[in-house]
């Protein structure tokens, strides 16, 4: 708990705090000031500072001259849990509150902010700050500069002193050297002595000391211990999302060549990744919760990318339907959700990542995250979602639910013919996904177009662009209509019904205008409805026809 007394002793730059009286209509993020350097003096851009500073406090309600004297503040009175969740909200790091009254009654807030994330400066309105005397300016280029170099390029790089040949495990050098030997069709690795291997692979300096990739990737179980213990990475099941306690719990303080199977095993476990089921009738067609190169994927990148000077360990929270990967320490620097898919990143175990990917673990080193996207489409599955990062943390969520059977179908239908298949990079998948969902604007227009051209999707007045007919055959009961009705005009049906869940006749006749007569849409709306393909509600011109059938 803060003392008044106590404030009222310390100095603003000596001990990272800030004072200002704020007694009334403080701003919080620049007020109705216009010039952005008179905007800057408001709370937000107080807490960016300090943040920036490695953390401090701001302290509302006293005067900054020295010895600092309690004036008072109303600045968010009543309503500090809001200020909070705003401050994170926008700056994605979680401030401490505390509400301090004199012997007057007269009321104080301080605000305790944290240290940034290693190497990222935050920013207010776009520009990095820092305190100058009494003002807040646009921290320089040499400040800055020394601010992101600190996201060392390479922490795997780095020598582990103490660690020996000794030190390193045999089955995990023996897994490595199979794995090398197959992915670069080198059989001489296999019998190669281990300290040319190790030099080779850059894990071995030429004075003979071995790096901390080296430990990471081959080192025993003890010596991860003794040299990296926040190198873990601990596995918690749980039969559903709003169970609080585990059900099992299994840690892997293992080199990376054993851990990834040891890990992959333990989710490939009935219970952990249940057996789905999807009707192709007369066939039943059978696909695991979660794919074993997505898994892979995404348990590799998480230990390539995390922050090992950040003390917490990798969790792997598991259900039947969904798994949840986090790891410490933010998107490596220029990266961020909107560009995830596309930038090219610098893992921060740039020299693990190498080894890893020469022995075939992944196909290159970096993301992978097009490869998960891709492979996540293919079985019908959501995209991964990355929306619960933060600056401190990567929150990966792969989900295991299909949930729409046709939309599998489909995929599966295009997986089966190879010549078509082979022409999908991962991007023509995942416009593929946005287009199902009706955002083809949210895909990639060189793939809109490509799609287009091999009849995988079709143009629409209403979404842009939407699946081809053979999507819509694939829904339940639609094939038994084949028969009677074309079916593009089966999907025209279906696609003005999804534009907002329900259709009139005239927006039936409208789409199909030029393909049928009124008198026929009317006759073939009237057969679906006999088909229990569509439902309707209402009466006369107030008739509404639904999608019955899934």
């Amino acid at each position: 708990m803060t003392d008044i007394n106590e404030l009222k002793t310390l100095r603003e730059r000596e001990d990272h705090i800030e004072f200002k009286r704020a007694e009334h209509n403080y701003p919080f993020a620049g007020g109705k000031k216009t010039d952005p350097r008179d905007r800057r003096h408001c709370v937000l851009g107080y807490v960016v500072a300090l943040a920036n500073e490695r953390g401090g406090r701001l302290v509302l309600g006293m005067a900054d001259a020295y010895p600092h004297e309690v004036v008072g503040s109303d600045f968010a009175e009543n309503e500090t849990g809001n200020l909070e969740d705003e401050i994170y909200e926008r700056l994605h790091i979680r401030v401490r509150t505390e509400e301090l009254y004199n012997e007057k009654g007269r009321r104080v807030l301080v605000i305790t902010v944290p240290s940034r994330p290693i190497g990222k400066a935050l920013r207010f309105e776009g520009v990095p700050l820092m305190r100058v005397g009494e003002s807040l300016r646009e921290m320089d280029d040499a400040e800055y500069f020394s601010i992101i170099s600190e996201q060392d390029p390479d922490f795997s790089a780095r020598i582990c002193e103490g660690l020996t040949l000794d030190d390193l495990h045999e089955e995990a050098i023996k897994n490595m050297r199979e794995r090398i030997a197959q992915k670069r069709n080198r059989k001489d690795v296999l019998t190669i002595p281990i300290n040319r291997l190790l030099s080779d692979l850059h894990l071995l300096t030429n004075d003979g000391k071995l790096t901390n990739a080296a430990l990471l990737l081959l080192g025993k179980e003890a010596m991860i211990e003794k040299y990296m213990p926040q190198a873990n990475v601990v596995v918690e099941y749980r039969t559903n999302r709003s169970q609080v306690r585990y059900s099992s719990r299994e840690e892997f303080r293992l080199p990376i060549f054993l851990a990834i199977e040891k890990i992959w095993a333990y989710v490939n476990q009935p219970a952990c990744n249940p057996l789905l089921h999807i009707n192709d009738l007369p066939a039943v067609l059978d696909c695991r919760a979660f794919n074993e190169e997505t898994v892979r994927e995404a348990v590799i990148n998480a230990m390539i990318h995390r922050s090992l000077q950040i003390s917490s360990d990798i969790f792997i929270r598991l259900y039947p339907d969904m798994m949840e990967i986090t790891n410490p320490g933010g998107f490596p620097y220029g990266v961020n959700i909107g560009n995830i898919l596309t930038v090219n990143s610098s893992p921060r175990s740039r020299l693990m990542a190498e080894v890893i990917e020469k022995t075939g673990l992944i196909e290159r080193s970096g993301q992978g995250v097009d490869l998960m996207c891709a492979n996540c489409v293919k079985e019908g599955k959501p995209l991964p979602d990355y929306s619960a990062s933060d600056d401190y943390q990567v929150n990966l969520r792969l989900y295991g639910e299909i949930p729409d059977d046709a939309f599998y179908l489909f995929t599966h239908d295009i997986l089966r013919d190879n010549e078509l298949s082979s022409q999908l990079n991962a991007f023509d998948w995942i416009t593929l996904h946005y287009v199902w969902k009706g955002k083809a604007e949210n895909g990639f227009e060189e793939s809109l177009m490509k799609l287009n051209d091999l009849g995988l999707v079709m143009e629409d007045t209403y979404f842009r662009y939407v699946l081809a007919p053979a999507y819509v055959m694939r829904k339940p009961i639609a094939r038994a209509v084949a028969q009677d009705v074309e079916p593009v005009v089966l999907a025209r049906v279906y696609y003005v019904i999804k534009r907002n869940g329900e259709a009139a006749m005239s927006e039936f006749v409208e789409v199909l205008d030029g393909i049928l007569s009124q008198k026929q849409v009317r006759t073939l709306i009237e057969k679906l409805c006999r088909y229990h393909l569509l439902s309707q509600h209402g009466n006369a011109r107030a008739t509404r026809y639904v999608w019955a059938a899934g």
